[in-house]
C-alpha cells in the first residue's frame, strides 16, 4: 500500500471532534493531537505502509487501538505510589526518543550497543512511560524504580514455543502482554537457555512483542535466525533492532550475520 492511501485510512478511522491531525509529507508522518493538552502522539506512515501488505485491517485495528488508548493514557494524572506492582521495564532502540514530545526527559539506562531500558507504568490496555517528572514529583530514585520493575518482571509467566529448523531449535516468546521483549532483562530465564543449549545460545528482540532464543548448532542456523529476526523486526508495530545476540562470557553481544556465513561482533 502506498502512503497516500493508507493516510486516507487513517484519517477517516482517527477523525474525534478533540483530535487534530496534522501529516508532514516530507517526513510522512502523521501528529494525532489533543486540541486542548496539546499532547499527542507521531506515526511514521512510510512503515506502516510497508507492513500493511501482510497484516492488511489487523494492522490498522492495532494501530487505531494503540492511538485511541495513549491519547486516553494522556488525559489521566498517574502516580506510582499504590501501583508499585504496575511497574515494568520496557526494551527500546537506541534511536528512541530521550524525553517526550512536552520536552520531559524519559527515565532509562543504557543496555545494549542497540537497547535501552525505559520504565513504563502498566494501566491495563497501555502504558506510560516513566518520565522525570512523574518519578520527581513522588520522590522515587531511579534505583527503587529500576528494582521494582525488574522484580515485577521476574513474575512475569515465560511460556516458550518450540520449533526445529535444520537441526536448530528456535524458542518463541508471544503473549502480547506489552512485555515479551523486556523477558531479555531476566538474567536467571536466560542463563537456564544457555545451560539448557546444546549449541550457542542466540537471543533476538526484533519488537516488542517477541522474544526469541536460538539453541544454533551448525552454519545454517545463523542465516535462519537472521531471516527469522528481520521478518519480525520489518513487521513488528514497535520495532527494536534486526540484530541478534549471541550470549557469551554471561554478557549479551549484538552480531552481524552474513549470509552462508557465521556472525561477525558489532
Amino acid at each position: 500500500m502506498d502512503v497516500k492511501t493508507l493516510k486516507k485510512m487513517l484519517e477517516s478511522k482517527l477523525g474525534r471532534p478533540s483530535w487534530t491531525l496534522a501529516y508532514d509529507k516530507e517526513k510522512e508522518q502523521m501528529r494525532i493531537e489533543d486540541k486542548e493538552t496539546k499532547k499527542g502522539i507521531t506515526l511514521s506512515l512510510s512503515g506502516l505502509a510497508a507492513k500493511y501488505g501482510e497484516r492488511k485491517d489487523s494492522l490498522l485495528e492495532e494501530v487505531v487501538h494503540h492511538v485511541e488508548e495513549t491519547m486516553q493514557v494522556m488525559h489521566e494524572d498517574h502516580q506510582l505510589v499504590g501501583k508499585e506492582s504496575q511497574i515494568y521495564p520496557v526494551i527500546r532502540s537506541t534511536s528512541f526518543p530521550e524525553e517526550s514530545k512536552e520536552g520531559t526527559p524519559l527515565i532509562f539506562e543504557e543496555h545494549t550497543a542497540e537497547t535501552r531500558i525505559y520504565f513504563a507504568l502498566d494501566l491495563g490496555d497501555s502504558y506510560r512511560l516513566i518520565d522525570k517528572d512523574l518519578l520527581e514529583r513522588e520522590n522515587w530514585t531511579r534505583t527503587r524504580l529500576k528494582e521494582m520493575a525488574l522484580f515485577n518482571l521476574r513474575s512475569l509467566k515465560v511460556k516458550l514455543k518450540e520449533d526445529t529448523v535444520a537441526g536448530n531449535t528456535f524458542y518463541f516468546l508471544n503473549t502480547n502482554d506489552g512485555y515479551d521483549a523486556s523477558r531479555i532483562l531476566n538474567q536467571s530465564l536466560i542463563e537456564k537457555m544457555a545451560d539448557e543449549a546444546r549449541g550457542q545460545l542466540a537471543v533476538a528482540v526484533p519488537h516488542q512483542d517477541v522474544l526469541i532464543f536460538g539453541d544454533i548448532r551448525n552454519d545454517q542456523g545463523f542465516d535462519i535466525l537472521a531471516q527469522m529476526t528481520m521478518h519480525f523486526f520489518t513487521n513488528g508495530l514497535v520495532p527494536i533492532t534486526a540484530l541478534p545476540f549471541l550470549f557469551e562470557n554471561n554478557k549479551l553481544e549484538p552480531v552481524f550475520i552474513m549470509a552462508k556465513n557465521k556472525p561477525t561482533k558489532e
